[in-house]
C-alpha cells in the first residue's frame, strides 16, 4: 500500500478540522428543547403584572370590591416588587429570574398587539397565524380561513397527532378551525373524551357537566386547568394549548376583586404546571413555556373593565418565557419592543421548524427568547 502524499494528508487533515468545526456549530445551534406549552390567560392587563394591585381600584366605587379590608390585606404592598409578586409569586420569584419578561412599559418595553381591533376573536388570530387579518373583525363564531401554527406543525410527520388545546372559551374550534385543522380542541364545556377514563376523570367530568355556568360560554379556568393537566398526562403532546379565560370575564364585570384572584390563581396555576412538566421524564429539562395574553384593557376609574379599538392602551400586552434555550434576562427594559404576532414563529423556531419559510408574512421570531439569537436587550 502506497503511502498518503503531503498533500493528501493535509487535505485531509483540513477535512477532519473542518469537520470538528461544523459539529462544534451544529452543537452550538442545537436546542434542548423538545416541547412547548403556551398559555394565555385573556385580557390580563401589563399593568397588574408588573405593578401588582392598582390601589385606585381597591375600593366598592371603581373596583366592586365586596372586602376592601380583605383585598388590600391579601395582595396590597407599599413597595412595587413586594406588591406585585404577592400578586404573582410564581411569575416573579421564577419566570422573571429564570427566564424573561417583555412589556413593561414603566421601563421602556413594549410588547403589543398590531391589529388595531385589540379584542379576543383577532387577537388570538395574530398570535396562532404570526400575523393580523382584517377579516377577523368580530367574536362571532365563524371558521379562521388562516393556518394556525398549532395546525402547521400538526401537518408534519414529526408532531402528528402530538399537538393539542385545551380552552376556556368556546370559540376556539372555530379559532382553530377544528374542521379543517383536524385539531383535537377541548373547549368551554366541553368534558374529557375518551372510552377508558379514570375515575378521577370522570369525577371531573361530572363536576363538569353539574356545575351552575355563570357564562355559558367560557368555561371556569378551575375546571379548565385539571383537564389541562389530564391531556397533558394521557396524551403527553409536544405542543400543548392552553387558554383562560376568568381575567377577562371577571373584569368586564367590573369586579376587581374576582379579577385579581383569577390572576392570582393563573399564577398559582403556573407554578403547579411547571412543578408537573418538571416531574415527567418526557418534559423535564426539555420545555419551554411561554405565557401571554390576547388583548390589553384600559386604565381606572373605568376604561380597565374594557377593551377594543376606542379604549386607549388596549392594545398593550405582555409576555413571558421559562424553559432551557431562554437566556435569564429577567425583566427586559429599555427601549426592547414585541409585539404578539411574534409568538407563533417563536413558538415554531423553539421546536426546530422555520414558520417564516412557508409563512413569510409572519412575524419573525423573539430574537431574546432563544439563546444564541439573543439580542443586547438590557435587565435588571
Amino acid at each position: 500500500m502506497r503511502s498518503a502524499s503531503p498533500l493528501r494528508w493535509g487535505l485531509l487533515a483540513l477535512f477532519f478540522v473542518s469537520a470538528g468545526v461544523a459539529a462544534r456549530g451544529d452543537e452550538k445551534t442545537r436546542l434542548s428543547t423538545r416541547n412547548v406549552v403556551l398559555v394565555t390567560t385573556d385580557g390580563l392587563r401589563w399593568q397588574e403584572v408588573f405593578r401588582g394591585a392598582e390601589p385606585t381600584l381597591l375600593n366598592k366605587e371603581n373596583g366592586g370590591v365586596r372586602d376592601v379590608n380583605a383585598l388590600r390585606k391579601e395582595f396590597w404592598h407599599d413597595e412595587l416588587e413586594t406588591r406585585r409578586e404577592a400578586l404573582m409569586p410564581f411569575v416573579w420569584k421564577t419566570l422573571a429570574k429564570k427566564g424573561q419578561l417583555i412589556g413593561n412599559l414603566d421601563k421602556g418595553s413594549r410588547a403589543r398587539v398590531t391589529n388595531e381591533k385589540n379584542f379576543s376573536y383577532p387577537g388570538y388570530n395574530e398570535m396562532l397565524t404570526g400575523s393580523p387579518d382584517p377579516r377577523i373583525d368580530s367574536n362571532n363564531p365563524f371558521d379562521n380561513p388562516n393556518v394556525n401554527v398549532l395546525e402547521w406543525l400538526n401537518h408534519k410527520p414529526e408532531f402528528k397527532g402530538k399537538v393539542t388545546a385545551v380552552t376556556s372559551w368556546d370559540l376556539f374550534p372555530h379559532i382553530l378551525n377544528v374542521k379543517r385543522s383536524g385539531l383535537p380542541v377541548n373547549a368551554g364545556w366541553a368534558t374529557l373524551a375518551g372510552e377508558s377514563l379514570t375515575e378521577s376523570q370522570r369525577n371531573l367530568n361530572r363536576m363538569i357537566e353539574q356545575s351552575h355556568k355563570i357564562w355559558h360560554n367560557c368555561r371556569y379556568d378551575a375546571f379548565t386547568f385539571p383537564v389541562a393537566l389530564e391531556t397533558l398526562k394521557r396524551d403527553k403532546p409536544r405542543l400543548l394549548y392552553i387558554s383562560f379565560g376568568d381575567t377577562d370575564e371577571f373584569s368586564h364585570q367590573g369586579r376587581y376583586d374576582l379579577y385579581l384572584e383569577a390572576a392570582n390563581h393563573f399564577d398559582k396555576d403556573l407554578e403547579h404546571l411547571w412543578n408537573i412538566l418538571q416531574s415527567m421524564p418526557e418534559y423535564r429539562d426539555s420545555t419551554t413555556l411561554i405565557i401571554t395574553t390576547d388583548h390589553g384593557r384600559g386604565d381606572p376609574p373605568r376604561a380597565w373593565r374594557d377593551h377594543g379599538a376606542k379604549v386607549k392602551g388596549a392594545e398593550a400586552i405582555w409576555i413571558g418565557a421559562l424553559g432551557p434555550d431562554t437566556p435569564a434576562l429577567g425583566e427586559i427594559k429599555e427601549g426592547a419592543e414585541a409585539t404578539q404576532g411574534q409568538i407563533a414563529a417563536t413558538v415554531a423556531a423553539l421546536l426546530g421548524q422555520d414558520y417564516r419559510a412557508e409563512v413569510p408574512k409572519a412575524h419573525p421570531v423573539l430574537p431574546q427568547v432563544i439563546r444564541d439569537t439573543a439580542s443586547a436587550s438590557k435587565a435588571d
